[in-house]
């Protein structure tokens, strides 16, 4: 509960919990392997089970909620193995990494993401076998398509990313995306004509010494967390933010006030909505049908299902914001009504005190 807590406490609307990383730990009572939770010598950490208290107190606390399931096994013996003739074998994809990702998706047909980290090899210790081993394709060594149909059959709106093909990593761990970043392509900024629906998700370290916890390692500043935040979310990514847990299994107090410094900090600078008090007017409309209209004044209405927009042939259009007295502005936020697509290629913001002058803004945005 903590960890997901202090999560929304920054405004995170949800969480991923690492429940097995590259060395194979399972952090739940798996049937697919004995190096899982009741293996251990402690008598709590028999009794451990991170995705089913994790999905518990995702759902008590109104958040959305996932799982990292990774691929690649230092410590199965059948992680890349072999036949006699040099084929790679089915059963690590069959009797391992499907059966956990069918135990992960029982803990929740409401689950938004299952996470499959890229890595595909390495050294390891593969059962005692020790040696580096690798695979040629993933896609085809995991069956991939046979693994997403079977996991939307249980969790229909389930998102798996990575290796999963249906979200893209964007292409660093540093917390930002390309200031252009289309929603199809890969990489920082995608590709405008790319045929693949493929949204980028940003995953970046809140600490200083890694993605898993290390003795005195520091935390970012809520103002470089803020800033990842607007490189991320603010160019159309999804913002992972990792923060880990000690060796009591608990956030340290540092990340768990660093998390509400971060959530009061985008409150008091994006909460705000002046475009509410404004008069809209837009340079053209597209003429509404019988139950639906795209005036302008369906971009501050609140509603994410209303949206603006012009005729099928018209490529340059503009809104035009005006307050009744002076307003003093930080940011601008806009949205495209995206089950439509992401058709918006470029924009510029301008300002007016006499609404005759304008000034752009934004750089070179």
């Amino acid at each position: 509960m903590q960890w997901l807590t202090a999560a929304k406490s920054a405004g995170m609307q949800g969480g991923i919990a690492v429940i097995k990383h590259h060395d194979g730990f399972c952090l739940w009572p798996t049937s697919t392997t004995k190096h899982n939770v009741t293996s251990s010598s402690n008598a709590n950490a028999k009794e451990t089970n991170v995705p089913r208290d994790f999905a518990a107190a995702a759902k008590k606390l109104g958040m959305k909620y996932g799982f990292y399931i990774s691929p690649w096994d230092r410590n199965s013996p059948y992680w890349a193995e072999k036949d006699d003739d040099g084929n790679y074998t089915s059963t690590y994809t069959n009797d391992v990494f499907f059966k956990q990702c069918a135990e992960a998706a029982t803990y929740g047909d409401d689950q938004f993401e299952m996470w499959f980290d890229g890595a595909r090899g390495g050294s390891g210790h593969y059962g005692g076998k020790g040696g580096k081993r690798d695979i040629p394709n993933a896609t085809t060594y995991y069956d991939i398509p046979n693994l997403r149909d079977s996991i939307h059959k249980v969790c229909p709106n389930i998102i798996l990313w990575g290796e999963g093909g249906e979200a893209r990593w964007i292409g660093n761990e540093a917390g930002w995306a390309g200031e252009t970043n289309w929603a199809m392509g890969s990489g920082e900024y995608g590709d405008e004509d790319g045929w693949q629906w493929h949204p980028g998700e940003s995953d970046a370290k809140a600490t200083t010494k890694g993605w898993f916890w290390h003795e005195g390692e520091g935390i970012y500043s809520a103002e470089r967390l803020f800033q990842m935040y607007l490189e991320t979310v603010g160019r159309n990514a999804t913002f992972i933010l990792n923060i880990p847990p000690d060796k009591t299994g608990k956030l340290p107090a540092q990340t768990v006030n660093r998390m509400k410094e971060l959530g009061q900090m985008i409150t008091n600078r994006l909460g705000n909505d002046l475009a509410k008090n404004a008069q809209v007017e837009a340079s053209a409309t597209r003429q509404g049908g019988a139950s639906v209209s795209y005036e302008a004044g369906n971009v501050t209405d609140g509603d994410k299902n209303t949206y603006w927009a012009t005729d099928d042939g018209t490529t340059s259009a503009s809104l035009t914001f005006t307050w009744d007295t002076p307003q003093t502005l930080h940011y601008v936020s806009m949205m495209e009504f995206i089950r439509l697509g992401q058709r918006v290629k470029s924009f510029t913001i301008e300002t007016s005190e006499d609404g005759t002058t304008f000034t752009r803004r934004g750089g070179n945005i």
